[in-house]
C-alpha cells in the first residue's frame, strides 16, 4: 500500500518535471535529453533534474 502511494507521488513529480522541462527556454535537444532522463530514472533523473535541470517560464 505504502509503496504503491510512493509510486504515484513519484509519477505526478515526473509528470510535473516533464512540464516543466518542456516549458523552459533550454534548446529542443536538451528539453529531449532531459525528458528521457526522467523517463528512464524516475528518482534519481528527478533530482537531478530538480538540482540542474532548465526551468519553465513561471510568473509569479
Amino acid at each position: 500500500m505504502l509503496s504503491n502511494i510512493a509510486a504515484l507521488i513519484i509519477l505526478a513529480l515526473d509528470i510535473w518535471a516533464i512540464i516543466n522541462i518542456v516549458k523552459s527556454n533550454a534548446e529542443t535537444g536538451k528539453k529531449v535529453l532531459w525528458v528521457i532522463l526522467v523517463l528512464l530514472l524516475p528518482v534519481i533523473g528527478l533530482i537531478i533534474w530538480a538540482l540542474m535541470g532548465p526551468r519553465g517560464n513561471v510568473k509569479l
